[in-house]
């Protein structure tokens, strides 16, 4: 991996050199826009509708909207009168508990390794922050923009998430009203909390794969090859009455899926340990034949 940043993870007067890796990457299909008569890549130019004609990048400066079609210049000048944070500092502001942070807050996930000469403060850091569990809450300046983020133990070394500041998350007030006087009966209650304990495990991130990128890779490599491409066609799904049903209906289903497996866990079970008795019994029987060779 290549670093995307260099600098250092800075609280009180420790230093600590690191270098920023992204550790997460988009793995989405991209599509080039085509002319649909002769597949030629479509071109975008940059043009001024009111002057009709194409324009140059030195021509082009920076506005802000401030009313419809009305804009505010901003200048590079302008920009240099803004006081410079450090921008090769991670600048922890304090330490906290990550269950204090909702995940609507979170942006990107990075990487920190630590440069050669800071390895042991990197190994410090790390471990006090993973014996008391807490994070560090920073800033820094990634490509010109100030940003919050989080430092945190992943894996055995610090992870970085930038994070969104607290008015550029939407408040939940502008979501539509909704009837919360609803009356929950007991047995609904029962009955969901059963589903989800039928449907609880352990988080395996492999279990999860991105469905619609694998059938779209598996059209394009079938249209590659000349192949004529073929439709999978979609389970039909079971049609809901009421929420009672549906509860029922989904607890019966996790249950015998849970029985199924607990069969299948015994018959393999079952299967080992007869053989394993098989090899013990011939295990036996060649040790017997070599008592009789020998008298």
């Amino acid at each position: 991996m290549r670093p995307l940043w260099k600098g250092a993870i800075t609280f009180g007067l420790v230093n600590i050199p690191v270098k920023l890796y992204l550790a997460n990457q988009k793995k989405g299909i991209s599509f080039r826009s085509l002319h649909g008569e002769c597949h030629t890549p479509i071109k975008y130019q940059k043009a001024c509708p009111r002057c009709d004609k194409k324009v140059h990048d030195e021509e082009i400066v920076k506005g802000y909207e401030h009313e419809k079609d009305s804009f505010v210049v901003v200048t590079e000048e302008d920009l240099q009168k803004i006081p410079q944070e450090n921008n090769r500092s991670i600048e922890i502001l304090d330490f906290i508990n990550i269950s204090e942070i909702d995940p609507v807050y979170f942006d990107r996930s990075y990487y920190l390794a630590p440069e050669q000469t800071g390895e042991k403060a990197y190994g410090l850091l790390q471990q006090a922050m993973e014996t008391t569990g807490k994070i560090g809450l920073a800033k820094l300046v990634i490509r010109s923009k100030q940003s919050l983020a989080a430092v945190r133990v992943f894996n055995g070394h610090l992870g970085l998430e930038t994070m969104y500041y607290p008015d550029e998350v939407r408040s939940t007030a502008e979501l539509p009203s909704w009837n919360r006087e609803i009356t929950i009966y007991d047995s609904e209650m029962k009955m969901a909390r059963e589903l989800m304990e039928n449907l609880t495990t352990s988080f395996t991130p492999e279990k999860y794969r991105d469905e619609y990128r694998d059938e779209l890779i598996r059209i394009i490599e079938s249209k590659i090859a000349g192949e004529e491409v073929t439709t999978v066609e979609t389970p039909p799904k079971g049609e809901v009455v009421d929420l009672v049903e549906a509860l029922k209906a989904s607890v019966e289903a996790t249950r015998e899926t849970e029985e199924e497996n607990t069969k299948e866990d015994g018959k393999e079970k079952e299967k080992t340990k007869k053989e394993a008795g098989a090899g013990h019994q011939k295990s036996r029987g060649k040790k017997g034949k070599n008592k009789v060779g020998s008298a």
